[in-house]
């Protein structure tokens, strides 16, 4: 059970809020990037560090969603500065129309929140033929974390002010296939196992995030990358199970955290000035956690991201 967790050297736990974490940072003079903000630990992400003065965009798939998410938070935040744009992150042509509708607004981007994912679908294609969970959760974020990052950097040198970038990943990062990802089998159904391709791309999370962190430092640029697990959070990601979810909706309550604790980590991570410096590192509940061995395999993170720019080119 929650109560009973104790906090570890952050001075938070599993039982900490989003709102807790976040108490008392001023961050009026960022701005942040929220994908998959219409729902669940993305929507209280996006409220949080709106409440926290933030301007958030929130990258939505369904743009209907994502405005009434947007009217949501406004009633509940009055002085939200939040705004909604279209984001399909299986499709990269979606991407590419995302940044560019970004970059032409002229705005500022200090913080990349790369927590849109989808879980355990069925073997499906992406309309740029990539299977469909390694397509959203990780090659979508990862083109746009490309597209983006020459505005993140020119904002980071012009306000001195470090830029952030977070991938959500999961603890199941730590159960991708025996390889850890299947190059030569990213498409091939046969062997194809929900689970262990949703493993595949949470794992993908974590590996782009530590060889970006590689690649800012080389560049001496003041922006961290880091990847980070939730926790188990009763959300909608459990739809594609009618099983699961039918459990979750009955026992969730009692053994997962609810959406303010599952977006604390998150929260975090961008906003925390303990955080300041800090690169390439994989946290949970709100502290420095242990990845799996493929996620530091620093050969590993390398081939995928040569592996990735060929995919997106």
């Amino acid at each position: 059970m929650w109560f009973l967790s104790k906090k570890g050297p952050s001075g938070f736990s599993p039982n900490s809020t989003a709102e807790e974490v976040t108490q008392g940072i001023d961050g009026s003079a960022l701005t942040a990037i929220v994908t998959g903000a219409s729902s669940g630990i993305g929507a209280e992400t996006a409220r949080v560090l709106a409440l926290r003065g933030v301007h958030v965009i929130m990258g939505v798939r369904n743009i209907s969603a994502g405005e009434q998410v947007k009217e949501t938070i406004i009633k509940d935040v009055p002085q939200a500065k939040i705004d909604a744009l279209e984001l399909d992150l299986s499709s990269l042509a979606s991407v590419r129309n995302f940044a560019s509708n970004y970059n032409s607004l002229g705005l500022p981007l200090n913080l990349l929140i790369n927590n849109a994912g989808i879980m355990a679908t069925p073997f499906t294609l992406s309309k740029d033929k990539i299977e469909l969970q390694f397509a959203t959760n990780h090659v979508g974020h990862f083109l746009l974390t490309n597209l983006l990052l020459d505005t993140m950097k020119k904002t980071a040198c012009e306000s001195r002010k470090e830029g952030r970038i977070v991938n959500v990943s999961s603890r199941r990062h730590k159960f991708s296939y025996n390889e850890g990802i299947r190059f030569d089998k990213i498409n091939d159904q046969s062997g194809y196992n929900g689970l262990s391709a949703y493993g595949q791309s949470k794992l993908a999370n974590v590996l782009h995030a530590n060889e970006l962190a590689r690649h800012l430092k080389d560049e001496g640029v003041e922006i961290t990358a880091n990847s980070l697990h939730p926790g188990a959070i009763a959300t909608n990601l459990f739809r594609q199970h009618s099983i699961i979810s039918g459990i979750v909706d009955v026992i969730g309550k009692h053994v997962m955290k609810n959406v303010e604790q599952g977006a604390a980590t998150t929260c975090y991570v961008a906003l925390h000035p303990d955080v300041k410096g800090v690169s390439g590192k994989y946290y949970a509940d709100c502290n420095i956690a242990e990845a799996s061995p493929q996620a530091n395999d620093a050969g590993l993170a390398k081939r995928l991201w040569d592996f990735t720019i060929s995919l997106v080119h």
